[in-house]
């Protein structure tokens, strides 16, 4: 199986809250998109791995993505090693993507920034021929994306685009709802976290307006490219008419 998009995420849930509504666009426009899950989230505050994979495999059917895999890397551990290349650039070229989706370079949380070097590091990686990887036992051709483009999560950053996400906004709240361990819940014991406040998907939704507000549309998804991304047709521009 190939796929147009593969996006990674650290963390179960760090796709759904940073790009959910631009898989889902994707998804929606024939798009076939693939997640992939650096680690299972075991470190987080609440639940387990195993209720937090039951779901990410909810919140994955949710968005519509084609598959969603898990690369086992130790949760805070996320480093850039041999080991861990070989299992990034062993998923580039077993789906081979034309896109990446990846965090952007700043961060709070030190794994999401380990995952932007990791994964631009296997997207350059997954294209040199000397660099042998394998799947059931068999030696994988180098592929290497076209390009890859990095989500918001924590910090804010200029976009070099915004993607608008209006009309699959409802289903990105439904994905993030899935990962339910993660939201506010006032009967449960556990300790609160930044995710569980109250406010948190209010918080949520009025970065997505103002980036929606920003290029004319009631929600936006900004992404960072380090190259100019270019357009066919000027009149197919989403663009705030002043």
């Amino acid at each position: 199986m190939t796929v147009d998009v593969l996006a990674f995420g650290s963390h179960p849930d760090d796709l759904e809250l940073a790009c959910g509504g631009t898989i889902a666009k994707l998804v929606k426009q024939g798009r076939k998109v693939a997640m992939a899950d650096l680690t299972q989230g075991e470190l987080g505050t609440r639940g387990t791995k195993e209720i937090r994979a039951k779901e990410a495999h909810k919140a994955a059917k949710v968005l519509g993505a084609v598959t969603r895999r898990n690369l086992h890397i130790p949760d805070g551990d996320v480093q850039v090693t041999k080991e861990n290349m070989i299992k990034v650039i062993s998923l580039i070229r077993e789906l081979q993507p034309k896109i990446l989706l990846v965090p952007h370079s700043l961060d709070r949380h030190p794994d999401h920034y380990h995952t932007h070097q990791l994964c631009k590091e296997a997207w350059f990686y997954a294209g040199l021929m000397k660099i042998e990887t394998k799947l059931d036992s068999k030696v994988q051709k180098p592929f290497r994306p076209d390009n890859f483009f990095e989500f918001m999560q924590w910090y804010e950053f200029q976009p070099a685009f915004i993607v608008d996400i209006s009309d699959t906004w409802e289903i990105k709240l439904e994905a993030i709802r899935a990962h339910s361990s993660q939201l506010h819940n006032p009967n449960s014991k556990e300790p609160e976290t930044r995710l569980t406040k109250p406010e948190f998907l209010e918080n949520v939704e009025i970065r997505a307006r103002n980036y929606g507000r920003r290029i004319g549309t009631r929600y936006g998804a900004p992404f960072f490219s380090y190259v100019p991304v270019g357009i066919q047709n000027v009149f197919d521009l989403v663009m705030n008419k002043g």
